[in-house]
């Protein structure tokens, strides 16, 4: 437990941004679940569509901190690859 004022301080701080980088991962991930399984079922539509939901999470993510920017960038030219992959084989 914190004894300081200051040390008190850092940890509601430590508490919000816990919270805010919970959900800006957890949805993340499951827009890019969503994502796969589009792809999986061949889906090329709903595949397009759950991209330019997910690029904009993604990037969010990036600029807060919760995932480094080159991990983010990896991740959004992995998961374009795979859709106009997708969109070629129909």
């Amino acid at each position: 437990m914190a004894n300081h004022k200051s040390a008190e301080k850092r940890n509601r701080q430590n508490k919000i941004r816990n919270a805010r980088n919970t959900h800006i991962r957890s949805t993340m991930r499951s827009l890019v679940k969503k994502l796969r399984i589009a792809i999986a079922d061949g889906d090329a539509e709903t595949a397009k569509a759950t991209l330019e939901k997910a690029i904009p999470y993604i990037d969010k993510a990036a600029t807060k901190g919760v995932i480094h920017k080159a991990t983010a960038s990896r991740k959004i030219s992995r998961l374009a690859k795979l859709v106009s992959n997708t969109a070629a084989a129909e």
